[in-house]
């Protein structure tokens, strides 16, 4: 049984933590809490006695629990400490080093892993001051679940409401249980590249870097030592992942290269098949197009699973590869792992529900092996991380 303490702040989310502790006692874990002044406006201390069964604080001058220092002990009691909902304000006090209440005191004086689950109006959440509070808590090692996108209490729409309870404790159990990857070292490929026309045109897809992500983000958390190596995009990248930036496919194959060897590797990137051999240095000018076209000559790029693969002196020992398909999916997929020589393959269809699957975060999926398909189907792109993840830590099990 892992004992965790709840530090609740003064948001009108604040009765969704009743749901967490219903959720972590379930589980079998223990539940303190600790409440703001400004939470008990929302929720009473009451309810949380009631469903923790256990004392709730509230008061830093409390002359029983501070004759014994209680903001000190309570966080060295505790295996994990869960701040949810955290308020901007909150956030803006740890930064800053502010104890002027018994959370905060805790929260600068405790020497436990913390998970922040944040929730605050739209502009509040976006505002700079916010942004750059964000960061320097990451930095400095604290955890993050959420905030999710929808409609505020009010109404407003936006990113900024408190992640669901079930995504909060599925964070609080990679951080409370051993770690089954620990040991391991892996690398994940994520997002487009890039290929240049001139200096201000190239050739590239649509591809978000969603489901890259959302694989190096869980490899990570599962203990394994993540090297994530991507394309341009436009999402955060995952907290406690080695991040290296590229634009072409000769840049990612020569960072493949380079962070070898390792046991796990994911090739989930959209990686451009042709690259401009024509290349100019300078922008083109239509003046300089009599006839108005222009030809651009392609080449192949370098084919980055398949040279990490059959890499005799560093493969992997798990290469995992990505396929999208607009036809004969199944058997495309499969002609693909063994041409490449990787040992697992993820396919998908380009459109799903009428949608296309870049930037979007569902994907419908098969996953193959040289003895096994599965249709995983429909499913958000961190489920399919956390399936494969599963199938990861099946296979280094069933070698041990």
């Amino acid at each position: 049984m892992k004992k965790i303490l709840l530090i609740v702040s003064g948001g009108i989310a604040a009765y969704r933590s009743l749901d967490l502790i219903r959720e972590i006692k379930r589980r079998g874990d223990d539940v303190t809490c600790v409440l703001t002044k400004s939470a008990t406006k929302f929720v009473q201390p009451l309810s949380f006695a009631s469903l923790s069964q256990n004392k709730v604080y509230t008061d830093l001058f409390d002359i029983e629990n501070e004759s014994k220092i209680g903001h000190i002990k309570l966080s060295r009691d505790a295996d994990l400490i869960v701040l949810a909902p955290a308020t901007a304000n909150i956030l803006a006090k740890m930064v800053h080093g502010i104890s002027d209440s018994l959370a905060t005191s805790i929260l600068l004086a405790n020497n436990k892993p913390l998970l922040i689950a944040p929730s605050m109006n739209v502009k509040m959440w976006n505002n700079p001051a916010t942004i750059e509070n964000i960061k320097s808590l990451k930095n400095n090692g604290h955890i993050f679940v959420g905030p999710d996108d929808g409609e505020m209490a009010c109404g407003e729409v936006g990113s900024g409401k408190m992640s669901k309870v079930e995504e909060i404790y599925k964070e609080i159990s990679y951080l409370i249980n051993s770690a089954p990857l620990k040991g391991k070292k892996a690398l994940v490929t994520s997002g487009p590249t890039i290929e240049p026309i001139d200096p201000v045109r190239f050739i590239s897809n649509r591809s978000s870097g969603k489901q890259g992500h959302a694989i190096a983000s869980l490899l990570s958390k599962l203990g394994a030592e993540t090297h994530l190596i991507t394309g341009p995009v436009n999402i955060p990248y995952p907290d406690n992942v080695k991040v290296t930036e590229i634009n072409t496919a000769n840049e990612m194959l020569n960072a493949c290269m380079s962070s070898l060897p390792v046991d796990i590797s994911i090739f989930a990137a959209a990686v451009s098949d042709w690259k401009v051999v024509n290349q100019s240095s300078k922008k083109i000018k239509k003046s300089k197009n009599k006839n108005n076209d222009m030809n651009i000559l392609l080449e192949q790029n370098p084919d980055i699973l398949k040279t990490i693969s059959e890499n005799n002196k560093n493969r992997p020992e798990l290469v995992v590869g990505f396929t999208l398909e607009t036809e004969n999916l199944i058997k495309s997929a499969r002609s693909k792992m063994i041409k490449k020589s990787c040992d697992w393959i993820i396919a998908n269809n380009h459109i799903q529900n009428n949608e296309s699957v870049f930037d979007n975060d569902m994907n419908e999926v098969s996953f193959l092996t040289n003895k096994l398909e599965e249709n995983w189907g429909l499913i958000s792109k961190k489920n399919v991380a956390e399936k494969l993840c599963s199938k990861i830590i099946d296979y280094f099990d069933n070698a041990a």
